[in-house]
């Protein structure tokens, strides 16, 4: 095997032991990652999991990162293909619903936000960091909405971030409680009294 083929190999097994990583921390959270249970789970020994990442620490930093990947892959990226405005707005709230029915049994990024808001640290730094991304994303795309013309001048877009933002930190908790068609059904009419009526 030459140079090349080991650094692929060895780039499909740290992605094999991330992928699997990340579906764990979805049950227990990034503070109740077990090595142990992680090295059983794609056939290595714990010193092989350590190989690809060099702690604990930084195995959560991977898993936490790549749970901001796949949100932006499947929220943001998608939407960004639209004009400007409200359509785009629109789409990147449906997007982030549908991320919510998708992962209402265990979200990574929120499971992070609660186990790390009172920390320090360089876990809730990078919670800090990514959160802090998302918001000024969906403030940008308030501001186009505004800048079009199609939401009033006088919209606050921070202020519509943040309830967006509680609109879907509901839906979360009320879809993995009440089921969530009712769920979405009040998150999307909180939406249409921030957003107005979809055409």
């Amino acid at each position: 095997m030459n140079a090349q083929q080991a650094a692929s190999k060895g780039e499909s097994t740290r992605e094999l032991i991330l992928d699997s990583a990340y579906e764990l921390a979805r049950g227990d959270g990034l503070e109740g990652l077990s090595i142990g249970l992680l090295a059983k789970q794609v056939g290595m020994s714990k010193s092989g999991v350590f190989a690809h990442f060099g702690s604990r620490e930084d195995l959560q930093l991977a898993v936490l990162e790549a749970g901001r990947r796949r949100f932006l892959d499947q929220v943001l990226l998608p939407a960004v293909q639209l004009p400007r405005g409200l359509a785009r707005l629109r789409a990147i709230v449906h997007n982030w619903f549908e991320w919510v029915h998708r992962y209402e049994s265990g979200c990574v990024l929120l499971a992070a936000a609660s186990e790390y808001d009172g920390k320090n640290g360089a876990l809730h730094d990078a919670v800090v960091y990514q959160q802090a991304g998302w918001r000024e994303s969906m403030i940008r795309a308030i501001g186009y909405a505004i800048a079009s013309g199609e939401l009033p001048a006088s919209t606050d877009a921070e202020q519509v971030a943040f309830e967006i933002h509680a609109l879907a930190l509901a839906l979360h908790q009320d879809a993995g409680l009440f089921g969530y068609e009712g769920a979405i059904r009040r998150a999307r009419r909180g939406i249409e009294r921030l957003l107005g009526p979809a055409a």
